[in-house]
């Protein structure tokens, strides 16, 4: 198999969410959308109409065997992941998948043992990591502004009342990778052991859904092979709270933290200051300049409905994503060019997805020590 294709075709696979994507696919200079595939002939064919997309499929498994498609973006709900991950594996399909990669520990480890295998590449879509924000403070990382890095700290707090299927009652943990993504994306690094608490108690119709009763679960992590931890926490139910998703990064010469009340600027503290000059507000920059020119403007909210000027309810609740969505699209298609890491790869997602996972086991323990497993850690 080549390692490179120089302009993948790809198929998106569940269009509530994944018709986000659609239109910068189209727009990317390399890369091509060759279909889309939706269980609902009715919405499929909406859609592909809206887009001018004509290859369209009601049965994934009939997307899988054709050979005009190199690669899957999944969009599907969370328990389906790891199943529609497998099989366009199996299938000889490059596969990015939005978050988080599995639900169990035994279906994370069977996609990177099938990539490894295979040599498939598989990218996890975390939009937090190719945020403004995130991107931000990357760069004072990367050019040394920030120093050595002492702490970091991120939240992700949402009312997810409402929502439909699988969400009411879901353990605040179970699905953390908006806010782990972030603290250890930031230097690549990769969580060797968590404990974590959880705290007050959400409705009692919602504690026989996944056996959890937790309103909030606070975990820390230790990083593996470097002195760093980490301090996330997330709540979705019952507790008062703009949505955020926050991330923060406590350095020795610089420390960026995430505002209080959306769409207000990050606060920068600089060391050695005096006091009262310590702390600047910054307006964070857009980072579209990253892009081609073709996909640059999607970083703005506000261009992903059309013309009914209707977003996804994630997009809009949250706050855009940051941007995020035409950096995960390029990301990815450069990876199949043979361009760039393609960040989170398979064993940095299943550390990632991991992480949320083993906490809510330790929250349930009561704040036991939870390891990760040695196949999820890559040095």
């Amino acid at each position: 198999m080549s390692n490179s294709i120089d302009k993948p075709r790809v198929a998106i696979i569940g269009l509530g969410f994944g018709a986000e994507f659609i239109p910068i696919y189209q727009h990317h200079p390399n890369a091509e959308i060759t279909a889309i595939c939706q269980r609902n002939p009715e919405t499929l064919n909406e859609i592909a109409d809206k887009f001018g997309i004509e290859k369209r499929y009601t049965d994934y498994s009939e997307l899988l065997a054709d050979p005009e498609i190199d690669a899957v973006h999944i969009n599907t709900p969370i328990p389906d992941h790891a199943e529609h991950t497998l099989a366009a594996l199996r299938a000889g399909k490059h596969v990015a998948c939005t978050v988080p990669m599995a639900t169990s520990e035994e279906d994370c480890k069977a996609i990177v043992d099938l990539c490894a295998e295979t040599g498939l590449h598989y990218m996890m879509m975390e939009t937090v990591v190719y945020a403004r924000e995130f991107l931000y403070m990357k760069e004072l990382y990367d050019t040394g502004e920030l120093g050595k890095l002492q702490f970091l700290k991120a939240s992700h707090q949402q009312d997810m009342d409402g929502w439909p299927g699988y969400w009411p009652g879901l353990p605040p943990m179970h699905y953390a990778t908006h806010c782990v993504g972030p603290v250890l994306g930031l230097a690549r690094n990769e969580a060797e052991y968590v404990s974590c608490f959880p705290s007050g108690t959400i409705r009692e119709e919602m504690h026989d859904c996944y056996g959890s009763p937790f309103a909030v679960e606070t975990t820390h992590i230790k990083f593996a092979n470097c002195d760093l931890s980490a301090q996330v926490y997330r709540s979705l139910f019952d507790v008062a709270r703009q949505y955020r998703e926050s991330f923060e990064v406590y350095g020795s010469k610089k420390t960026v933290e995430w505002p209080l009340i959306e769409g207000e600027p990050l606060v920068v503290h600089t060391a050695k200051k005096p006091e009262p000059e310590i702390p600047e507000k910054k307006e964070c920059p857009d980072y579209a300049m990253l892009l081609p020119d073709e996909i640059a403007p999607f970083t703005t909210g506000g261009v992903y409905g059309g013309e009914d000027g209707e977003d996804h309810l994630s997009f809009t609740q949250g706050a855009g994503h940051g941007g995020s969505h035409p950096h995960l699209v390029h990301q990815f298609v450069e990876l199949l060019r043979g361009n760039g890491e393609g960040y989170p790869n398979a064993v940095q997602s299943a550390n990632i997805t991991l992480t949320g996972i083993l906490s809510h086991e330790s929250a349930l323990e009561g704040g036991a020590i939870k390891r990760l497993p040695e196949w999820s850690l890559s040095s």
